[in-house]
């Protein structure tokens, strides 16, 4: 089925009959415009209506039935990420047999299997063309270059093309894993000559992309960059403007399809509450801000149900905000700050959280990331912006100190690449010690 999905993406039928299918996708863009022209209250209505379906579908799995299929949100349990892993099929409600495998990166060696029904594959293909065309473009019709994951040729392979068409025409996907100082000049030319209208990418090689380029005194015009599977930062934006004149926009969400939310790291993000129940839950509090946990519960995947679903995932809030309004999607948060699985194994065996608070703040830092090599010994990556100097170091060391024992060094290097795991991502933390990424 994978590699049929494959061949299906190639050829532009992927979009016609699974992403955007005559049935389900138009249904999906009206429920969504729809809600989005509601008043609060009629809001929530729709969101109850649409959450007593999907627990009526999550009932009838397994899962649920072990449950007493629970009528209400509040009944079920917080579900843990490892129970679905071990046991996928219990969580299948045998709704729609025509519905699409997927599954997680595997970033802990085990990857997460799920399915996802034809209207949830609609649901998530019409809220990013939500911000396509928020931005003026028609997300149908545009051309578009892709810069995440892909695999096009062997790394080993160094002469261009390191790109394919695909869609018909409408996408060029390009391979992230070949960009660095000697074939930027190619990617750019590739981009030049195809023009898009939108970039899709990670913002971790988005970043790398506009590095390269200002490096090299190259520009090109691409007006939209969307984001999205990793954090954005501000530095990101910054960078994307400089060397492509693009507008920035970032999205958050999860393989298992349980939370959304859009926005960029200068304006804020902002929860869509047609797509899934969000619950937040207090993790700590600062001078500045609030952090909580995501939990959500999607409304659209009626085929594998997951009801307050724990994303591991953290955000910011800022002092005064209030949870409720922010679970909503009538206020904003400031950004997303990575999994609760970005931490650090001291010495003893505990869990150091709050590695992302190492880099905040610190100027002329683009991206880091940290490389754990041994119990008492951890590599900072930085990606540098220019202004990158040793007072930069030491308000790193000096960060550290606050999350680290004294027992572990601290090297710090600078870098244009960072690890990447099996899916093409860039991690906050890699932790080798104990063979996980």
């Amino acid at each position: 089925m994978a590699h049929l999905l494959a061949r299906l993406k190639r050829v532009g039928l992927a979009d016609r009959l699974l992403r955007r299918h005559p049935l389900y996708y138009p249904r999906a863009r009206q429920e969504l415009s729809q809600f989005d022209r509601l008043g609060t209250e009629a809001r929530r209505q729709w969101q109850h209506r649409r959450l007593r379906r999907l627990l009526e579908a999550a009932g009838s799995s397994e899962y649920g039935r072990q449950l007493g299929a629970p009528p209400f949100l509040g009944d079920w349990p917080i579900l843990d990420k490892d129970a679905v892993r071990e046991h996928p099929e219990a969580f299948l409600s045998g709704r729609g047999w025509l519905s699409a495998p997927a599954s997680t990166s595997g970033t802990t060696g085990t990857p997460l299997l799920l399915r996802r029904s034809l209207a949830s594959v609609a649901c998530e293909q019409a809220v990013i063309d939500r911000l396509v065309r928020a931005a003026g473009i028609d997300p149908i019709t545009c051309r578009g270059a892709v810069l995440r994951g892909d695999d096009i040729k062997s790394p080993a392979d160094r002469k261009p093309p390191f790109w394919r068409v695909a869609n018909g025409g409408k996408r060029l996907i390009f391979s992230s894993n070949h960009l660095d100082g000697e074939t930027v000049g190619a990617f750019v030319e590739a981009l030049r000559h195809y023009a898009p209208q939108v970039i899709f990418a990670y913002p971790t090689v988005l970043e790398s992309l506009c590095s390269l380029m200002a490096q090299r005194g190259l520009t090109l015009p691409i007006p939209l960059a969307v984001c999205g599977s990793e954090v954005l930062t501000r530095e990101t934006c910054a960078l994307a403007r400089a060397a492509l004149a693009a507008r920035v926009v970032s999205y958050y969400g999860q393989a298992e399809r349980v939370a959304w939310a859009d926005g960029d790291p200068e304006s804020g993000y902002r929860f869509l509450a047609s797509y899934g129940v969000t619950e937040l839950r207090f993790v700590e509090t600062t001078a500045e801000e609030d952090v909580y946990e995501v939990i959500g519960t999607g409304l659209w995947n009626d085929v594998m149900p997951l009801v307050r679903y724990f994303t591991g995932d953290r955000i910011r809030l800022r002092k005064g905000s209030s949870p409720a309004a922010v679970e909503e999607g009538r206020e904003t948060f400031l950004d997303i700050l990575g999994r609760s699985g970005d931490y650090i194994l001291s010495p003893s065996g505990a869990r150091l959280l709050g590695i992302d608070h190492i880099p905040r703040d610190v100027p002329h830092v683009i991206r880091a990331q940290f490389i754990q090599e041994s119990a008492d010994s951890v590599t900072l990556l930085v990606v540098p912006a220019p202004g990158f100097n040793e007072d930069c170091r030491r308000l790193l060391l000096e960060h550290a100190s606050r999350k680290l024992p004294p027992s572990m060094h601290l090297r710090i290097e600078t870098t244009s690449r960072l690890v990447r795991n099996r899916a093409g991502k860039a991690p906050l933390v890699v932790r080798q010690v104990d063979g996980t990424a």
